[in-house]
C-alpha cells in the first residue's frame, strides 16, 4: 500500500455565465468535445458521460496531427447537480470540481491529485489551460 502523501493541485476560474449553462457545458458530450484540450493543436474527437454516482466518463484527447492521443476517463464518486463533481481517474487519482454560483457568474474550482511523471508546475499549467479553454468556450456560446 502506498503511504506517501499525495499532492493536490488546484486550478480555478470565474465564468461569466449562470451555473446551469456552465454545468451543461462541463457535463454534456456535445460540449465536452469542444473545449477539453489545452492548446489549439489538440482536439477531443469523442466524449461519453454517464453522469451519476458509479457512472463512468471518457474523453478522447488527441494531437490534431495524429502523433499522440489518450483516453481521459474515470468513475464518479459524487454528483451534486450544479454544485459538485467528484471522481477517480482511471489511474486512481481523485478529482473534485466545485461550481459556485456568484453574482458575476460561476466560479469553477478544480482540485486534483498530482501524478509523479510530470512536474507540479507542468500539471497545474496544463489543467489551467484546459480550464481557461472551457471558460472561453462557455463565454462565446
Amino acid at each position: 500500500m502506498e503511504t506517501e502523501d499525495k499532492v493536490t493541485i488546484t486550478v480555478e476560474t470565474t465564468i461569466q455565465a449562470p451555473v446551469e449553462k456552465v454545468w451543461a457545458c462541463w457535463t454534456e458530450p456535445q460540449h465536452i468535445t469542444k473545449w477539453t484540450f489545452a492548446s489549439d493543436d489538440w482536439h477531443a474527437p469523442h466524449a461519453e458521460n454517464d453522469l451519476k454516482v458509479g457512472g463512468s466518463f471518457v474523453t478522447r484527447m488527441e494531437a490534431k496531427d495524429g502523433s499522440f492521443g489518450f483516453d481521459f476517463g474515470g468513475v464518479y464518486d459524487e454528483v451534486l447537480i450544479h454544485e459538485l463533481l467528484s471522481y477517480r481517474m482511471d489511474d486512481g487519482r481523485k478529482v473534485t470540481i466545485t461550481f459556485m454560483n456568484q453574482e458575476n457568474g460561476t466560479k469553477v474550482i478544480e482540485a486534483f491529485e498530482a501524478e509523479t511523471t510530470h512536474s507540479i508546475e507542468m500539471q497545474k499549467a496544463g489543467w489551467q489551460a484546459i480550464l481557461d479553454n472551457f471558460k472561453k468556450y462557455v463565454e462565446t456560446l
